[in-house]
């Protein structure tokens, strides 16, 4: 079947952690026999800021990776959206996309029976700026998925979708998994942006201060760190290689001997339970992985896959401990590999989705069947997985 995809921007992920999973689910949903059209508006901030940053290269290294991805630039609020969207089964809308598109979308949704529109928000927008959201006009969906349990009942309290299906994000296992040919470099690597002040005071107590009393060998790769921040990693002793794209990620936690995870505070406070694709992809890299405090409310991992630390000298205390113990940082590599391959991958995502739409369409139309295949050199198995379905 036909598939679009609207969203900020595949083609980056600057400062735009959404597109590590879009870009997954649409190589499992091409992989599985789908026609996947994709569209970002040509002026996204994302790929400006790449493009400042490492020059027109980056765009050629995302078709190097995603050889399967092709996207459609347009121009904001110049798109024929009823020549993009006829003959289209299913439209998936990213929340970061212009309200006038979403709601334009909508629209066409409301004159084509035949098409499903699904709003996708993988944000904390929904607790942190509400009326963003609440603004947006959604009344003409088929519903919304969103990446947990919490967010789901924020969007059913409000009513701002007609259904809900809880949809986490997951590890691209095409990409993120483990490499034990790459020669150890650092005793920790941390990847992630210092940004708006979401998560300063975190980022000194279970990373900085930490890697400075251990003494280790540390790098941090990301954006929009401040001269101020900048001082604070040279005084405790980290390394800073600047912007990484997603895609070179797992060659740097390869290079680890563990990482860390230091949520944002509207994950932790307003959204719990949520652990963002970053907990995802480094369990899928088989790195260990020590969390700042947050709760894994909804059960999607399995015991000991990471640890978490409740304060600085907790975390010192693991880090070391899993530094001194190999067996131990083993045993944490396996649990958390085996809990993103058997639950968290793109392709068990591709298949939810595509199980939402055949439960949203079962009855009111029998649509060509589409025969699977799989990328020259690879094999894929379509999985039947249970979503969480809930009335909005």
């Amino acid at each position: 079947m036909r598939i679009a995809i609207f969203c900020h921007s595949l083609l980056s992920d600057w400062n735009h952690g959404n597109a590590h999973f879009l870009r997954g689910v649409a190589t499992e949903l091409i992989a599985s026999g789908q026609q996947v059209e994709i569209y970002e508006p040509r002026n996204a901030w994302s790929v400006e800021g790449m493009i400042a940053e490492v020059g027109e290269a980056g765009l050629y290294a995302f078709e190097h990776y995603y050889p399967y991805l092709k996207t459609i630039r347009y121009k904001q609020g110049q798109i024929d959206l009823e020549r993009a969207l006829d003959g289209v089964n299913l439209v998936l809308v990213h929340e970061w996309n212009d309200p006038e598109l979403v709601a334009r979308i909508g629209q066409l949704r409301r004159q084509s029976p035949g098409m499903v529109a699904l709003f996708h928000d993988t944000h904390h927008r929904a607790v942190s700026n509400l009326s963003a959201i609440a603004d947006l006009d959604l009344c003409h969906y088929d519903g919304a998925l969103l990446f947990g349990r919490s967010l789901a009942e924020v969007y059913q309290r409000h009513g701002l979708a007609q259904r809900t299906w809880v949809w986490h994000e997951a590890a691209d296992t095409r990409l993120f998994h483990p490499l034990p040919e790459v020669a150890t470099k650092f005793e920790l690597a941390w990847i992630g942006n210092w940004g708006d002040e979401e998560r300063s005071a975190e980022l000194r107590e279970f990373l900085l201060e930490p890697v400075r009393a251990l003494g280790l060998q540390a790098c941090v790769y990301g954006v929009r760190y401040p001269g101020a921040a900048l001082d604070e990693l040279h005084a405790a002793g980290i390394a800073f290689c600047g912007w990484l794209p997603n895609f070179k990620v797992p060659q740097i936690l390869a290079a680890a001997r563990l990482t860390v995870h230091v949520p944002r505070m509207p994950y932790v406070h307003l959204l719990p339970g949520i652990p963002t694709i970053r907990v995802f992809e480094a369990l899928a890299c088989g790195v260990p992985l020590v969390c700042a405090p947050w709760e894994d409310v909804e059960g999607l991992f399995e015991p000991g896959a990471f640890q978490i630390a409740k304060n600085r000298v907790d975390m010192q205390s693991r880090l070391r401990a899993i530094l001194n113990d190999p067996a131990m940082a083993r045993e944490m590599a396996q649990r958390g590999l085996s809990s993103v391959r058997r639950r968290h991958t793109c392709t068990h995502r591709a298949d939810e989705l595509l199980n939402i739409y055949d439960e949203l369409t079962a009855g009111r139309f029998s649509p060509s069947p589409t025969p699977v295949r799989s990328f020259p050199g690879q094999s894929l198995k379509r999985r039947s997985t249970v979503m969480d379905n809930c009335r909005g």
